[in-house]
């Protein structure tokens, strides 16, 4: 596992929000602004054109409900701003709980198999020890073997030499 890798979740987070309040405030400026001068055209031309300020009466409406709307998505996206910055840090609490978890199991197994060498180094060293004390015991049994053939072997040379 890289623990070297270290997202700075922060920083991005505010730089996603720092671009977002931009973009809100360019947008509502930009609303406002174009808002404001149409509300002035209207106020020049509204006494000889009635027809133009009801239609003008309806754009206001409409841009009204844009604003509103834009306010509501504003206020959307906050919250699934701060859902995801929860959902983050739940996810680097796991991630940290299982990292640890891994650590421990991995602690576990080294000191497990730490153990099973050592005893399985001490068998070998026991078999070893038995496999040598029985090859002496038949390496003498062997000598004393040869010894009394080589023994008969001389009786018998000296009955048929008699």
């Amino acid at each position: 596992m890289d623990n070297n890798r270290h997202l700075d979740l922060d920083s991005i987070i505010e730089e996603v929000r720092r671009q977002y309040e931009q973009i809100a405030q360019s947008s509502r400026a930009e609303a406002e602004a174009w808002y404001q001068s149409q509300y002035e055209e209207l106020q020049s031309t509204a006494g000889r054109h009635g027809d133009s300020l009801r239609n003008t009466k309806i754009e206001i409406q409409e841009l009204t409900r844009n604003v509103q709307r834009l306010r509501a998505e504003i206020e959307n996206v906050k919250k699934q701003n701060c859902q995801l910055q929860s959902a983050i840090a739940e996810a680097e609490e796991r991630g940290e709980l299982a990292l640890k978890d891994a650590r421990r199991k991995l602690e576990e197994l080294e000191c497990a198999l730490s153990k099973d060498k050592e005893e399985l180094a001490r068998l070998l060293k026991e078999e070893q020890d038995r496999l040598l004390k029985e090859y002496q015991e038949l390496l003498n049994i062997k000598i004393a073997l040869d010894v009394e053939i080589a023994m008969y072997r001389k009786l018998l040379e000296g009955e048929e030499n008699r």
